[in-house]
């Protein structure tokens, strides 16, 4: 059967069958269009500046739950130390490639390595944009590059089929962290459950301030999360803040020390300021059980006070989908 006809009056026609064709066609071009990274996909980056504050376990355990809630998740480690990627189950030492490959390709502007090449889904259905070692040689030569600090992004930007992608930051403040800023629509901030972490705050908001500033782009940091603490995880609002560190440090209202009260009163207000919800993630050996063997906590011990905790963290995270 021919696909075109011609009627009566000398028009050309064409077959239904040309229309479901076309039909198909424009349909897939438009999921392809829809499912871009650098549209509506949320880009999520976890950072923080300091090491120990939660931030791999955070970025791991929110893709485990978002991947049992049916979601397509990528997430992308750029930390050389590539604890995202063992903590998946792959083996940083026997990769043929990884994100250090990718970089270097768009460095040199050669064809080198896409991204797309070395994504591998892992045992728990995340798919992992691997890193290694090697990506400790590939940060001084973002200096050679003008657009340096948009590498990462450019790198995503036509990845299609994803509903969330996580990036997993290192504990610095060199490029790789810039490029996870640039490349998210919201960052994540992780702290411990010390002081000190929380001190490294202002430092992190005049980061953000340096990217709107120089880089025009403007870093949503909408969401703190405090992990190993030893209490009951939950959201706590912004401004209810102030008693979570007092639980968290053993500090009573009314003791009479006034320094450490006006301490604690400046951090709230720091804290209102950047951040919507503040969620606190208990201490549980399982955490360190699962990543062990590969798994984020979702697979791996659902049940636990922990998992919990993430499980209600990651029911706001799909709202921002």
């Amino acid at each position: 059967m021919n696909d075109m006809f011609t009627n009566k009056a000398g028009d050309v026609c064409i077959t239904p069958r040309i229309v479901v064709y076309q039909t198909r066609d424009i349909l897939k071009w438009f999921y392809m269009k829809c499912c871009m990274i650098g549209g509506d996909i949320p880009v999520i980056t976890f950072a923080h500046h300091k090491g120990g504050t939660g931030k791999t376990t955070s970025c791991l355990n929110i893709a485990g739950y978002l991947q049992k809630a049916g979601k397509r998740v990528l997430v992308i480690d750029i930390d050389p130390q590539a604890n995202a990627t063992s903590g998946l189950g792959v083996d940083p030492a026997w990769l043929s490639h990884s994100m250090y490959d990718v970089f270097m390709s768009r460095i040199d502007r050669s064809a080198g390595v896409s991204i797309r090449e070395i994504i591998r889904e892992t045992r728990s259905g995340i798919d992992l944009a691997p890193s290694s070692l090697d990506l400790v040689g590939a940060e001084p030569f973002f200096y050679n590059i003008p657009d340096r600090s948009h590498l990462l992004k450019h790198l995503i930007s036509n990845l299609p089929g994803y509903q969330f992608v996580l990036i997993d930051t290192p504990p610095s403040m060199g490029q790789f962290v810039i490029n996870g800023l640039v490349a998210s629509d919201r960052t994540v901030i992780t702290f411990d459950q010390g002081i000190f972490a929380l001190a490294g705050l202002k430092t992190l908001m005049a980061i953000f301030d340096d990217v709107r500033e120089y880089l025009g782009d403007t870093i949503h940091a909408e969401m703190a999360i405090v992990t190993r603490v030893g209490q009951e995880g939950g959201a706590v609002p912004g401004g209810g803040f102030l008693k979570v560190l007092k639980r968290i440090l053993g500090i009573q209202t009314g003791t009479g020390d006034a320094r450490a009260e006006q301490i604690f009163l400046e951090v709230e207000e720091e804290m209102k300021k950047y951040f919507q919800t503040v969620y606190t993630v208990p201490f549980n050996h399982q955490i360190a059980a699962a990543q062990r063997r590969g798994l984020p906590i979702s697979h791996y011990d659902p049940t636990c006070d922990a998992a919990l905790a993430y499980e209600r963290i990651t029911q706001e995270v799909m709202t921002w989908e």
